[in-house]
């Protein structure tokens, strides 16, 4: 709930917030199944709205499609805002915008295969480190002949071009085997049957629809439905670290503001980093800490704070951590990890206070007007304004239909790139061929061949010229 220029949380002796000026230091939401964390998530989301952040969060149980109807009265929520002495509490609508890769439960997500790059596609498809290699090879050649790649076909015509022509690169890259190629393929017909053609093309998301306030000054709440795509879980965590390095390249510098200019949820985070190697992890830690500087606070929710690397933990400057449970000898180490990173309360053991709390409850630290971590305290979560739950198809298609994406994004673009150049290219040949004599001997170009060659290489050297990636291999605007 926003009140006094401050996000106010939760409540135990005394109230706890969230400065606004501190949220783009990032946080931390962890704690067991069923013990609170999905509320916390939309106490959060409203109150960034009412702050006029914007915000991005995936959906993965539908459960939060409810942000965008007034809550209805509740008996569990009267109770809790009595007992918090919540003043002013009301129930509240707050603004929003459906999305889906899929197009089925939101406006179409889509991104070209040349925006995401080799490294963060290579991780899509689970490839091993010489097929990586090899599709970093063949984005390269691609990039310097000016061949786009906007979505699966383009990227399979490219394969099998580079694989049909590999002597001719194998001087300038070194071997590329066609064996290679053929389980990069396989690969890719993987994720089509996953549904990655609705996905990668055009148009493309522009970032900025994300940054938008309503007519009233909130921040809307974007929510990627993610239902049917968090059974793919290498495709989910990878798509909303594109996202995340997207906001990166596309923002410019601007320090320390007094509230974010965008709020990002990573739900599930734990995914982002299982199986990754170290060289996508270290590239995953600059990415979290420079986007700081972009005025972007990234949130992860996990069940367990370990389930993080500890240089991403250390960037975290704001914690929310709900209830733990311990079993096994792990589960209790972890426990006592989770307690050595809050600033100690001399009111509490902080160690008991994880395996006890209710519910609803949290042990809560966030940053100061200085940066300093604060005592950890023990605290109630505010009651959501918003309903509780998802809403019916019916509201949810309406909330597309007013919205003012409707329309840019639904029909699909398909324009030239590698697919039909390449296949041009081929087609100039057969006809060459044709009209080559029986014998051996040199043919002349006509004028008109010599032309397009022309206009086709400096095409190419221009467009691969202008192309520059960035950390995650994205394109830098």
């Amino acid at each position: 709930m926003y009140a006094e220029a401050k996000i106010w949380i939760g409540k135990g002796n005394i109230p706890v917030y969230l400065l606004p000026q501190m949220a783009n230091r990032h946080g931390l939401i962890a704690g067991a199944t069923g013990t609170g964390k999905t509320v916390t998530l939309k106490v959060l989301a409203e109150s960034f709205s009412d702050l006029g952040v914007p915000v991005f969060l995936a959906d993965i149980k539908g459960d939060l499609a409810g942000l965008a109807v007034k809550g209805d009265r509740n008996p569990n929520v009267e109770e809790r805002v009595s007992q918090l002495a919540v003043d002013g509490f009301s129930y509240e609508a707050f603004p929003v915008q459906f999305w889906d890769l899929f197009g089925q439960s939101g406006h179409p997500v889509r991104t070209t295969i040349s925006e995401m790059g080799s490294l963060l596609l290579a991780r899509i498809l689970s490839l091993n480190d010489t097929q990586t290699s090899v599709l970093n090879l063949v984005f390269r050649i691609a990039d310097e002949k000016g061949l786009l790649l906007l979505d699966l076909k383009d990227l399979k015509a490219m394969l099998q071009y580079v694989g049909e022509n590999g002597k001719e690169f194998t001087l300038a890259y070194g071997n590329i085997s066609k064996q290679t190629i053929g389980a990069i393929q396989r690969s890719l017909i993987a994720l089509e049957d996953q549904g990655g053609e609705l996905f990668f093309g055009e148009p493309e998301l522009d970032i900025f629809d994300w940054m938008k306030t309503s007519y009233d000054g909130r921040g809307f709440i974007n929510i990627l439905h993610s239902v049917t795509l968090h059974q793919s879980p290498s495709l989910y965590s990878t798509f909303l670290l594109w996202m995340l390095s997207e906001l990166l390249e596309a923002l410019p510098e601007v320090g320390d503001l007094e509230k974010p200019k965008m709020v990002f949820f990573f739900d599930e985070a734990h995914l982002l980093f299982n199986d990754a190697p170290k060289s996508l992890l270290e590239k995953i830690e600059q990415v979290v800490r420079l986007v700081r500087s972009k005025g972007i606070g990234v949130y992860f929710i996990t069940q367990n704070p370990m389930d993080l690397p500890q240089n991403v933990l250390n960037q975290l400057g704001n914690r929310i951590q709900h209830a733990l449970r311990a079993y096994t000898p792990s589960e209790i180490k972890n426990i006592a990890a989770a307690a050595e990173s809050f600033r100690p309360n001399p009111a509490f053991d902080t160690k008991t206070a994880i395996t006890a709390l209710g519910i609803g409850e949290a042990l809560i630290s966030c940053l100061d007007e200085e940066g300093r971590p604060g005592i950890v305290e023990r605290a109630f979560i505010l009651p959501p304004q918003s309903q509780f739950g998802t809403i019916d198809d019916a509201v949810r298609k309406q909330i597309i239909a007013a919205s003012s994406m409707s329309g840019k994004y639904e029909r699909e673009q398909d324009r030239a790139s590698a697919f039909e150049q390449l296949q041009e290219r081929t087609q100039f040949k057969e006809e060459k061929a044709e009209r080559a004599p029986s014998r051996g001997g040199y043919t002349r170009q006509t004028p008109m061949e010599k032309a397009a060659n022309a206009v086709f290489s400096t095409i190419g050297r221009e467009v691969g010229r202008t192309l520059i990636r960035g950390i995650l291999g994205s394109l830098k605007k």
